[in-house]
């Protein structure tokens, strides 16, 4: 893939911020999804891209647009084939709350690279690149914990770690607990705590739990990138959940997903921030315009570029 080609994306997950963060703290999560969804689907028009969605916005018949299997771009016969693991808005109760930690994300790699997860839970782990290899699902949560620790050099008192504030993780809680180590709860927006475990400053250094399937594999695309490690093992609610996976060709359901099983390949990874957080700024404006804070990364390279741009509404209106 043209390198220039993130580049490229990262205009896409501006438009959708631009367009969601408007409904920040308006309390309508439908309104901010609908049109981040609607930004972001115009803005790929002006891609050169032959794109199929493997991830998105959900089955055909459930979304309107940006469903799993549609075809975004310009379409051009030189237009180089990829597959797109996208959300639009991630965090839209945080958006509609006003909350921290929202995002536009996408990811892009050559056809075949990315695992097509159903929309069921994942059991996850990620970490930065400090503890790559420490990690392994198949350990309970004080082992992996006691590994991270040791890669870091640090002890598991010193560790904090990320966690859906849900009642499925009342256990998970009370273990990283009697380990010892410090916990930070959210409510929402588990790929962009994963992208912070990469970011010292964000003071975050392990995902736990269990949270949506699709965001696992984003979330492995953008680790892949920065030399961060993710594991990821599909959690489905019922028999319908099982089915949907074994058709999307997952044929063992209790398999241990690592990294590179994930998202593989030469990859592209864009977010632009929708509302404050640990790793990227949201979208503030300003009379006749906003300030957008972005970050575009590339696996083959490693090379990370954070992307602050300036918007004038009245030379470039918003999409959407």
């Amino acid at each position: 893939m043209d390198r220039n080609l993130a580049l490229e994306v990262v205009r896409v997950t501006e438009a959708a911020a631009l367009s969601s963060a408007r409904w920040m703290g308006r309390g309508d999560e439908k309104a901010a999804d609908q049109a981040a969804v609607d930004a972001m689907r115009k803005a790929f028009d002006s891609l050169r891209i032959r794109g199929t969605v493997v991830i998105g916005e959900g089955e055909r018949d459930e979304a309107p647009m940006l469903y799993i299997g549609e075809k975004v771009g310009r379409g051009g016969a030189d237009d180089p084939g990829v597959d797109i693991a996208l959300d639009p808005l991630e965090g839209t109760t945080i958006t509609a709350t006003g909350g921290q930690n929202a995002l536009s994300v996408i990811a892009i790699a050559e056809s075949g690279n990315f695992l097509h997860a159903p929309d069921t839970y994942m059991e996850k782990i990620a970490v930065g690149p400090e503890a790559k290899g420490a990690i392994d699902l198949a350990r309970s949560p004080t082992e992996n914990l006691r590994s991270i620790a040791d890669a870091k050099g640090v002890y598991v008192e010193d560790l904090t770690v990320v966690i859906l504030n849900r009642p499925r993780h009342e256990r998970l809680i009370a273990e990283v607990r009697r380990a010892g180590a410090r916990i930070k709860l959210i409510g929402d927006g588990d790929v962009s705590a994963a992208i912070a475990t990469c970011n010292p400053a964000s003071g975050v250094d392990v995902l736990m739990g269990i949270g949506g399937a699709p965001e696992g594999v984003i979330a492995a695309a953008a680790l892949r990138c920065v030399g961060g490690d993710f594991m990821g093992r599909l959690k489905p609610r019922n028999e319908e959940e099982i089915a949907r996976a074994t058709k999307m060709g997952i044929k063992e359901i209790e398999k241990i997903f690592r990294i590179d099983e994930l998202a593989q390949g030469d990859v592209m990874f864009a977010a632009t921030g929708v509302t404050d957080g640990d790793y990227l700024k949201g979208v503030h404006f300003f009379a006749g315009g906003a300030t957008t804070n972005s970050v575009v990364m590339r696996s083959r390279s490693g090379t990370v570029r954070v992307v602050e741009s300036v918007h004038h509404f009245e030379r470039k209106p918003m999409y959407g």
